[in-house]
């Protein structure tokens, strides 16, 4: 799975000045750098309005009644309109591992095979999108009394210029043979279940097989993005094989897209690539090389570490990554690393953090499963220890022979000089946690107060802040947000269908029969997240899973926080192992090191952060023993 370009616009043909194909190419820009300017004022806008409701409750003891409303209202817009932003950039999260291996002649046909089926999902959901803004006309908000249609209609505009946008590609590849072929095919397919449409209700749970295992399948690994996969899959249960109408595909969407906790995702996103820009995580850094790097395996132990740090701020692993690599990985290559070995320690880090909070997988599963936040952030700590000393007993034995003949200890000065400097960004992750445990803001608005002591540090402090960097940093957060909460809607749609056929309480009752009580409920579990962590985009496994297994796992005697904690690291090292998990590709395109590198000395990691999660089952003190 990969944020693999379809066809990027920088790949169109050049056409005649004053042609169609020129003008469509006009067009596309202008609408495009419109959204972007829209959808960075969004992500503004909500930090402002919720670092004000904070303010003026906690401050001023005097709360903005409707902070809340506004802010998900703007919430919605920026989901789609970000949306918006990683469909033109082709950012949105899909399977390539086949695709890569089918060779320069068929990739132009997988790429437009893609497009296509995105665009048939779009063309079937606008006509639902606009009749679910219609009837919202009549609803008023409670707060700014406004119709709620303000909100609703986020929908269809955002689908309706992923479409234009998608519409303009086709036309504009130079692939005319490969655009007609995937259309042929798409079409084709699409009349081949309607068609079949009266015999689909006969097949009962069969249908199930059908759409979520063979159309999911088959979409997927095409390289069909996951969210538009699951939309079809969900758009084609419903219309054929159900009475119901084809709208509530668009309510599950909007319902999984708005939960306001989920508006910590593109804050957490934009506090990561704050630290990154004035300076905080290269400050975290530092202090932790000046402590181990002159041991051996010393700046695998800072890698270990800064990535619990950082994990402890961003809340996003690819934020966490682009901060630290590029300060350790040069260094590590001089000292004799291999390239390899750096990519696979650095992907192995990644999924043994997934659970420091404010982890954006924390708080998605706190909003899909109603377990408290609070609770899983303080749960979250210990495990991720636990996989990080099972980390450094892999790299102590892979280094105990490293020859450090030519590195110098450190001052006890220049280790003290490295705090100072390092203190203000070591005390941010306190901060936030205070911010939450205190009462002082919620899960979501506590990243505002993590955002304005950023800027704060990096102006006064490190004096490091390029304006100029600002604006890609907000279009960046609206885009990987819209990718992500996409594909949240998407699978949340796909779990109410699941649940509605009767699928939940199969699974639940089969899950209960297992001999062996909690224990072997929760090896399975782990067996079932690695699996679906390295298919499926990890938030995605969680939305569309969490809902199903977590009342299972209550009614089995496990305490929820000890089941997220081992649901949440067996699905991040199924994300960051190859060769389909996708958080492992992020980190070889973060630091520039080949895939390839990294497949033999990555297995030794795995079975490091394995042994970690033995324990994490084992001993349900290391999630629960602090709440």
């Amino acid at each position: 799975m990969s944020a693999v370009p379809h066809e990027h616009a920088t790949g169109y043909a050049v056409s005649p000045a004053g042609s169609p194909s020129s003008l469509l190419t006009v067009a596309d820009r202008l609408v495009g750098n419109l959204v972007e300017a829209a959808a960075a004022l969004l992500v503004a806008a909500e930090i402002v309005v919720l670092f004000a409701g904070v303010l003026s409750r906690y401050v001023f003891h005097s709360p903005i009644v409707w902070s809340d409303e506004l802010a998900s209202i703007l919430f919605l817009w920026l989901a789609m309109l970000g949306s918006v932003v990683a469909f033109r950039k082709a950012e949105h999260m899909r399977m390539t591992a086949l695709v890569a291996k089918s060779g320069a002649r068929l990739q132009p046909f997988f790429e437009m095979l893609a497009l296509a089926a995105s665009l048939a999902f779009l063309m079937l959901t606008i006509g639902p999108a606009l009749s679910f803004a219609e009837d919202e006309i009549a609803i008023t908000t409670p707060a700014l009394e406004i119709s709620n249609a303000w909100r609703a209609a986020a929908l269809p505009i955002g689908i309706g210029l992923m479409l234009f946008s998608g519409l303009i590609r086709a036309l504009q590849s130079p692939h005319r043979i490969a655009v007609v072929l995937a259309v042929v095919i798409v079409a084709a397919v699409g009349l081949g279940f309607w068609a079949a449409g009266g015999m689909l209700p006969k097949l009962g749970h069969y249908n199930l097989l059908l759409f979520f295992v063979g159309l999911v399948g088959a979409l997927v690994f095409s390289g069909v993005p996951i969210a538009f996969a699951f939309g079809l899959a969900t758009f084609g249960y419903i219309a054929l094989a159900t009475k119901l109408p084809v709208m509530v595909v668009i309510g599950r969407m909007d319902e999984g897209m708005s939960h306001l906790i989920l508006l910590a995702v593109p804050l957490f996103v934009f506090l990561g690539l704050l630290i990154e820009m004035t300076g905080m995580a290269r400050a975290m850094v530092g202090f932790l090389a000046s402590l181990l790097g002159h041991v051996r395996g010393g700046l695998s132990y800072v890698l270990v570490g800064a990535m619990y740090l950082v994990s402890g701020i961003s809340g996003s692993k690819a934020a966490d990554m682009a901060a630290v690599a590029p300060v350790l990985f040069p260094e590590m290559k001089a000292r004799g690393a291999k390239e390899g070995d750096l990519v696979a320690l650095l992907s192995a880090t990644g999924a043994q953090t997934e659970t420091i909070p404010p982890s954006i997988v924390l708080i998605t599963i706190g909003s899909v499963t109603g377990v408290s936040i609070s609770a899983l952030f303080t749960g979250g700590l210990l495990p991720g220890l636990v996989l990080g000393l099972t980390l450094c007993s892999l790299v102590w034995w892979r280094y105990r022979d490293e020859d450090l003949s030519g590195v110098a200890r450190p001052s006890s000065k220049t280790i003290v000089k490295a705090l100072v400097i390092a203190f203000p960004a070591l005390l941010l992750p306190f901060v936030i946690r205070a911010a939450v445990v205190e009462g002082v803001a919620t899960a979501t608005e506590v990243s505002t107060i993590g955002i304005v002591y950023a800027v704060l540090a990096g102006v006064l402090i490190y004096r490091q802040f390029p304006l100029k960097r600002l604006y890609p940093m907000l279009v960046a957060t609206a885009g990987l947000s819209g990718a992500i909460l996409l594909i949240i809607g998407a699978a949340t749609g796909m779990a109410w269908a699941l649940t509605q056929s009767g699928f939940s309480a199969t699974l639940a009752a089969a899950l209960k029969g297992l001999p062996g009580g909690a224990p072997i409920f929760l090896i399975v579990s782990a067996v079932a997240f690695i699996i679906l962590g390295s298919v499926l985009e990890g938030i995605t496994a969680i939305v569309l899973f969490g809902p199903l297994m977590f009342p299972i796992a209550r009614q089995v005697g496990v305490h929820e926080v000890h089941y997220a904690m081992v649901v949440i690291l067996a699905m991040g090292i199924g994300l960051f192992a190859p060769p389909f998990g996708v958080g492992y590709y992020a980190a070889c395109a973060i630091s520039r090191i080949h895939p390839d590198a990294g497949i033999k000395p990555i297995g030794g990691y795995i079975v490091a952060l394995i042994v970690g999660l033995a324990l994490v089952i084992a001993i349900p003190w290391i999630s629960i023993g602090f709440l």
